[in-house]
């Protein structure tokens, strides 16, 4: 066995290991970390390993299951709902971006070829980085979160186009005239492929695979349909990728998607950090330190451009300023789907060595400065926002280039008094509003996407357009004679400005709020909110509610210490557990030593199957009494003596443990 091979990892697992607990630490994403790993245990590093060539095939593996499970866990429903986002959005700041750095590029001196390539290349941003940090925030559902997110989804998908087409930038001697033709004929040959195999082929293997219940079995089949379609496009002239993310596409319409993305994931995140790290070591720090002045200002240009075509695209689409800066600021900088795309210039000469090396300097910067420029990006975003309120058409710049008919459409709005004001039409959003339609509460919604006004206006619903931050739109929504105002959307920064804002325009309003997590509480109780409702807080609830009722504890009981825990918060929570001092209630176990509960189905060929219960007298002849019957999907609670059992019927029993025991025999064959 060569051990060099088994080696090589261990070094790359042991220096991960110590960076990445360096960098977590900071919070700073795992990739950069796999990446400095790279650089210093590299060839231009400390010189422990090179880039050779089970490096390399690693890495391939790792960008096959990246765009596997990327075409698994696509969906179409979702991508439907955010079609213009998506489409239209991503689109443009493809093309934004391209053109600036095409016009740039050639301005230097490169080819118009090379620059269209260079454009592409800077074009894509990292969509591992900006979720991680938008998770981190609990921020991936705000405004700015969503928009991020249609447009890296577009970047990732059109990933497997530019691989396409990469080889057709690269020469002279590639005739469009020809290279159409083949391009349609091997288009036409993948989709009937994978046609046939999603209606046939994949369900039949995962079916029989399925039946012998083996997860093994499972997994080995997952990855040989995802390694056999990369095989497939590559035996024709086209990438692995490609052929990967199609595999994913196929199954993600299947009922075994999600047990086939839980079975690829680990595969997908070790050869992904291989991935990661082989980019690493292709950087030559002596190329980086040697020109650092230069590469400093091309990251800074970098951003400046990436920024720029971000922000235009978000403000096209409609956006509020606020979302649109945000927004610009977290897709800045360059992706990891770039990496794989360079190799691919490198091969076929669109890139040289030296604009290579500036390359991998510049992303490797710009990912390593994402998490600290979004986390950081909030408070200049709302000084420009409040510097641009003050002038003239400021309004119609903070709100969106879409919002002036509907902002003008609601100055007519009669109105109305002790309402509650709803912030956000979400899932909270629609639920309250619910609630206070059926309770009679008058109501107004504001929110942010005009999309959503316009839609709801159309039903009939009792909603305006505005960003809630904004003291005019509060004033317009009633709020000096408003009663209640809730918030419920996921960004916290706004949510306090909107608590502000609110007290200050009416201090006797009731102002409730949901937050994230217990850390948001005390911030938002400084700033005046009456009522907080943390989402972990109430989870935690829920679920002691669901334990007590298993243990058979009555209502009334249940309601007292429920009220008990929201008056007392955590604290009472956790006294629970080390003190316990309530009274709990009744449960079988310690109320009735001996009693149980157990439920036991009618066999087949039963001597209880098609008789009534009076027939059976349980109670007398076994000990035990019937509670309940399931029959399907149906319930019957205390059923009376006429009640006829019928095969499959789940009874529930109440007696003691041996009884049910003794008991069992009889439902289950004929005595």
């Amino acid at each position: 066995m060569d051990l060099s091979v088994l080696a090589h990892v261990d070094v790359i697992l042991g220096f991960a290991i110590l960076i990445l607990t360096i960098f977590s630490k900071f919070e700073v994403p795992p990739v950069l970390g796999f990446l400095v790993t790279g650089v210093l245990i590299g060839p231009h590093g400390l010189g422990i390993m090179d880039s050779g060539q089970n490096m390399e095939i690693n890495a391939e593996l790792g960008v096959i299951f990246l765009l596997f499970t990327i075409g698994v866990d696509l969906s179409l429903k979702d991508l439907w709902n955010m079609k213009k986002a998506v489409l239209v959005g991503g689109a443009l700041q493809i093309l934004f971006t391209t053109g600036i750095v095409l016009a740039v590029c050639t301005n230097l001196g490169f080819s118009h070829s090379a620059s269209l390539f260079t454009g592409l290349l800077i074009s894509l941003s990292s969509t591992a980085i900006v979720l991680k940090v938008l998770q981190d925030r609990n921020e991936v559902y705000t405004p700015h979160g969503k928009t991020s997110l249609a447009i890296l989804i577009f970047q990732d998908l059109a990933i497997v186009p530019l691989i396409l087409i990469t080889p057709i930038l690269a020469g002279s001697s590639v005739s469009f005239e020809g290279a159409l033709p083949n391009i349609f004929f091997k288009g036409s040959l993948i989709i009937l492929t994978f046609i046939l195999s999603a209606k046939f082929v994949v369900p039949a293997i995962f079916y029989h695979v399925g039946k012998t219940g083996s997860k093994q079995l499972f997994f080995v089949s997952v990855v040989f349909i995802c390694l056999s379609a990369a095989v497939f496009t590559y035996s024709i002239g086209l990438s692995l990728a490609l052929g990967a993310f199609l595999a994913g596409i196929v199954i993600s319409g299947s009922q075994y998607s999600q047990q086939a993305i839980g079975n690829i994931m680990p595969l997908k995140d070790m050869f992904m950090s291989f991935f990661f790290v082989s980019v690493g070591m292709l950087l030559d720090l002596h190329y980086l330190l040697d020109n650092l002045s230069v590469i400093i200002l091309a990251t800074i240009s970098l951003i400046i451009i990436k920024l720029i075509a971000g922000s235009l695209v978000t403000f096209l689409l409609g956006c509020p300023l606020r979302t649109t800066i945000l927004t610009g600021l977290a897709l800045s900088q360059v992706g990891e789907f770039s990496f794989v795309l360079s190799r691919l210039g490198l091969e076929y000469s669109l890139l040289a060595e030296e604009t290579y090396q500036t390359f991998l300097a510049v992303s490797i910067l710009t990912m390593g400065v994402t998490p600290f420029l979004i986390n950081a990006s909030y408070r200049p975003a709302d000084f420009i926002v409040k510097k641009v309120s003050d002038t003239t058409h400021g309004m119609k710049l903070i709100n969106g280039i879409y919002s002036e008919p509907l902002y003008n459409e609601e100055m007519t709005e009669p109105q109305i008094k002790d309402h509650l004001i709803i912030v956000g039409f979400g899932f909270s959003g629609k639920t309250i509003s619910k609630a206070a339609k059926a309770a009679g509460i008058p109501y107004l919604i504001i929110e942010m996407n005009p999309e959503i006004v316009q839609h709801e206006k159309a039903k009939g619903e009792k909603i305006q357009y505005g960003d809630a931050t904004f003291g005019a739109v509060l004033e317009h929504a009633g709020i000096k004679n408003a009663r209640v105002l809730v918030t419920g959307i996921a960004d916290s920064s706004s949510t306090g400005k909107i608590v502000e804002k609110a007290k200050e325009l009416n201090p006797n309003i009731c102002v409730i709020v949901k937050v994230h997590d217990l850390q948001e509480m005390k911030r938002l109780n400084s700033m005046g909110a009456d009522e907080i409702i943390p989402e972990e807080y109430e989870t935690s609830v829920e679920i002691f509610v669901r334990l007590l009722e298993k243990y058979l504890v009555p209502r009334e009981n249940i309601e007292k210490m429920v009220n008990d825990l929201r008056a007392n918060g955590y604290r009472r929570l956790r006294k629970l557990v080390v003190e316990p001092g309530i009274d709990s209630g009744f449960s079988i176990k310690d109320g009735l030593p001996g009693i149980d509960i157990q439920v036991l189905k009618v066999g087949e060929g039963s001597s209880f199957q098609e008789k009534t219960l009076s027939e059976l007298d349980f109670r007398r002849r076994h000990g035990v009494t019937i509670i309940s019957v399931r029959r399907g999907a149906d319930m019957f609670h205390t059923p009376a003596g006429d009640f006829l059992l019928h095969a499959k019927d789940a009874c529930v029993l109440l007696g003691k443990t041996e009884d049910l025991y003794n008991v069992r025999k009889f439902f289950e064959s004929i005595q």
